[in-house]
């Protein structure tokens, strides 16, 4: 194979990378938990944006159920994460699959 045009096409998949997370950044997955007691936006960056807790889900004699219900939503916000930027970043390298290539934010 001609070094050159390999090359060329790594410059090629870079640069798509590249674009596909400049557009992740931008991209935001919501997660709610309890019926929607609880809901957090996070961003293709992994940064959460926004949370939102519904009053009644607020109960003083049981701050740990909230405190759960937080972290299962933001939990679950960084699985869809993942499963955007593994699409995202997949669609970007055109399905190639390099042995020990690891995607940007897994």
């Amino acid at each position: 194979m001609d070094i050159n045009k390999l090359m060329k096409q790594a410059q090629q998949m870079q640069a798509k990378m590249a674009k596909a997370q400049e557009e992740l950044a931008t991209k935001i997955v919501t997660a709610e938990v309890a019926g929607g007691q609880v809901s957090v936006e996070m961003n293709g960056k992994h940064e959460l944006v926004n949370l939102t807790i519904k009053p009644d889900a607020v109960d003083p004699d049981d701050v740990e159920f909230l405190q759960d219900m937080v972290l299962s939503a933001v939990n679950e916000a960084v699985r869809k994460v993942e499963a955007m930027v593994e699409t995202e970043m997949g669609g970007a390298m055109g399905g190639m699959n390099i042995p020990g290539m690891k995607l940007p934010g897994m």
